[in-house]
């Protein structure tokens, strides 16, 4: 052996020496290395990845040495390991692992000495495959002890780190589930059949308030779950468009006269707003241009409707719990359905007659309604239809039969039943008073709007008036040829030209009103005395009257929309539906207070600045002069009290929601069996 090899063998002797030492030196530190809260310390013999963070709660196993130290090891270690609190787990993944990879390069010197040449080959090896393979799945080739030190560890289940760590605790949302209450169906009474029976219904034809009434008071009671048929004659004036769009619904004969003659009846069906118009069709009777002729041909002509529209509704297989009538035009009802359909379906309903106007009564020869109507001859007594002895009143008639009598106003129920306004039957109408009742009528609110009438120069509310009301009042003075003026107070008067409606105190005061600051429009047509007048005035007064003898539906709008103040005058009013537009257009009503004037116009008061009008009760121009005056008065010295009336008018109610309950109220009453 040569000395060379002598030196190297020494070397190897020493080396191996230094490792053995060494290796018991890291085998203390390991065992007696203190475990803080601060510092983990793992022993592993293998070389731990790069990544350790993330570790699947359910790892492979791989092929460990046997018959190493490492067991020694990790049972020595794991109890240290168990006593760290497991919050700091978290926080010293990094630390943890950098004190791992010193750690194991000390035991892995050691481990070469105590263990053969062929099992740290096999180690080697093994290391070396399951580094490689799995490298991409973050898991490492260690030994089952690492394994079981790492589960102990707060890293290995993610479940227990997350059930120790402590978690700020969020504020709890407590969320109140509000009971939605069910949308219940608005409960609207007990449902009635109505059918209204008149001459006149808007659009189809109006003459006056009648036409108003059966176009707005049925629309009105079919919101209120109400079944309603209106009837009303086939007149040739109705307009085409609403013609074209009828539907035939059947025909028959009918026995009129006193001598059986038999005349036919046709029935055309329109429906529209949840109300069926049913229309009477005859060309003999209704082949005129206008509804009302003379009376020689109307008293054979509403004889006729009156037992018509009763066998149509029978025809039809229609059967209404209450008729309403409306006028001497349909009076004549009530006595039918007592007499000759009293054995039929229909002759069970009730029957109501309206009064709208009681100076127009039906009264005519005697004989000739009684062959026309072929009513029994125990109906023509004084206490019935007979007047004067020798004429007929279709309306008394009507009176006697029906089973509630009503009036337009509450106030015009009473006054019919004095002498000054009863027109002669104030004493029948005082002995049938306790089926009177008055039920004061609206206007549709829907037509007569200025939110929303196309016809105005400027729409407007309650909350635009003051302003827009100027505009329109410019626009009014344009039209019709007066002198553009705002400061100027205009006065309209839209009526039919008669003395009912106190045009000859109009025609008294004109000359006194008149002066610099004030202008007056009159808009209507009606006796001849007034129509040259009027058109002697606007001549003297030229830029502050205008006189307009017609009557035209946008110029009214205009009308309401552009004055200051409205006239109505009247010696009788039942109702008026003058006055109600007047104030929902924001126009102040200058009335005498009877019939519904007195009832829906409440008179100014100067002190604690109420009412919404001026008013005068005696039917003398001197009155009507100083209302008048109170009127112009307030306007130029006191516009803001002006200003806030007008306001109260446009926000009151004049539409027929009131009015229809108070009609639906009188049905149910006399319909108790439902």
């Amino acid at each position: 052996m040569s000395k060379k090899t002598v030196q190297k063998s020494k070397k190897r002797t020493t080396r191996a020496n230094k490792k053995r030492t060494t290796g018991v030196k890291a085998n203390t530190v390991v065992k007696s290395a203190p475990v803080t809260s601060e510092k983990v310390t793992e022993v592993k013999p293998v070389e731990v990845p790069k990544k350790v963070d993330t570790v699947e709660s359910t790892p492979k196993t791989t092929v460990q040495p046997k018959e190493t130290i490492e067991k020694v090891v990790a049972a020595e270690s794991a109890p240290a390991v168990k006593t760290v609190p497991a919050k700091k787990a978290t926080t010293k993944k990094a630390t943890a692992a950098k004190s791992t990879t010193a750690t194991s390069k000390k035991a892995a010197t050691a481990k070469s000495e105590t263990t053969t040449e062929k099992v740290a080959a096999k180690t080697t090896s093994t290391k070396k495959t399951a580094s490689t393979k799995k490298a991409t799945t973050k898991k490492t080739t260690t030994a089952k002890s690492t394994t079981a030190t790492r589960k102990k560890t707060t890293t290995a289940k993610p479940k227990s780190v997350k059930s120790e760590t402590p978690v700020e605790p969020k504020p709890t949302e407590v969320i109140q589930e509000v009971p939605v209450e069910k949308s219940q169906p608005i409960d609207l009474g007990p449902r009635r059949s109505v059918a209204f029976i008149g001459s006149e219904c808007y659009p189809f034809v109006k003459t006056g308030g009648l036409g108003d009434v059966m176009s707005a008071l049925p629309k009105s009671l079919a919101k209120l779950n109400m079944d309603v048929k209106v009837i009303i004659p086939r007149y040739k004036c109705i307009p085409q468009k609403f013609q074209e769009k009828m539907e035939y619904k059947g025909s028959f004969y009918m026995d009129l006269c006193a001598d059986g003659k038999q005349y036919y009846v046709g029935i055309m069906e329109y429906q529209e707003d949840g109300v069926v118009y049913d229309f009477i069709d005859n060309d003999e009777f209704f082949s005129w241009g206008n509804p009302y002729t003379n009376l020689i041909d109307d008293i054979p002509k509403f004889c006729y409707f009156s037992k018509a529209a009763l066998a149509a509704l029978n025809y039809l297989n229609w059967t209404p719990d209450i008729v309403h009538c409306h006028d001497w035009q349909a009076a004549l009802v009530p006595l039918y359905l007592r007499t000759s359909f009293k054995d039929t379906n229909v002759g069970r309903a009730g029957a109501v007659l309206t009064i709208h106007n009681l100076r127009f009564q039906g009264i005519y020869d005697r004989k000739t309604i009684q062959y026309w109507s072929a009513l029994p001859d125990y109906v023509f007594n004084k206490d019935c239809m007979t007047q004067n002895w020798l004429d007929a009143n279709m309306l008394k008639g009507g009176i006697t039969y029906c089973n509630k009598l009503t009036t337009v106003s509450n106030t015009y129920a009473g006054e019919i039943q004095t002498e000054e306004y009863g027109e002669g039957l104030e004493e029948h109408l005082r002995y049938h008073s306790s089926k009177i009742l008055g039920i004061v009528n609206g206007i549709d609110t829907d037509i007569w709007n200025p939110a929303t009438d196309k016809l105005l120069a400027a729409q407007y509310d309650s909350q635009s008036v003051i302003k827009n009301k100027k505009v329109n009042k410019k626009a009014l003075q344009e039209s019709l040829g007066l002198e553009v003026d705002d400061h100027k107070i205009v006065i309209g008067l839209i009526s039919r030209l008669t003395n009912q409606k106190g045009l000859d105190l109009v025609n008294d005061v004109i000359p006194s009103i008149m002066d610099e600051h004030t202008q007056v429009v009159v808009l209507g047509t009606g006796d001849a005395m007034y129509e040259d007048a009027f058109r002697y005035y606007e001549n003297k007064y030229k830029g502050n009257f205008c006189a307009y003898i017609a009557y035209n539906e946008n110029v009214a709008h205009n009308i309401y929309a552009g004055c200051d103040a409205l006239l109505v005058p009247s010696r009788f009013e039942p109702c008026g539906l003058t006055q109600l537009i007047s104030m929902r257009y924001g126009s102040i009503p200058i009335v005498r207070e009877t019939g519904g004037l007195k009832d829906t116009v409440q008179p100014y008061n100067l002190f604690d600045n109420t009412g919404n009008g001026f008013t005068f009760d005696r039917y003398e121009s001197g009155l009507l002069y100083d209302a008048i005056n109170r009127a112009k008065t307030l306007y130029f010295e006191n516009r803001k009290s002006w200003d806030e009336m007008v306001v109260r008018d446009m926000n009151k109610d004049v539409s027929w929601q009131q009015s229809a309950k108070q009609y639906k109220d009188m049905y149910v009453e006399l319909t108790p069996k439902y």
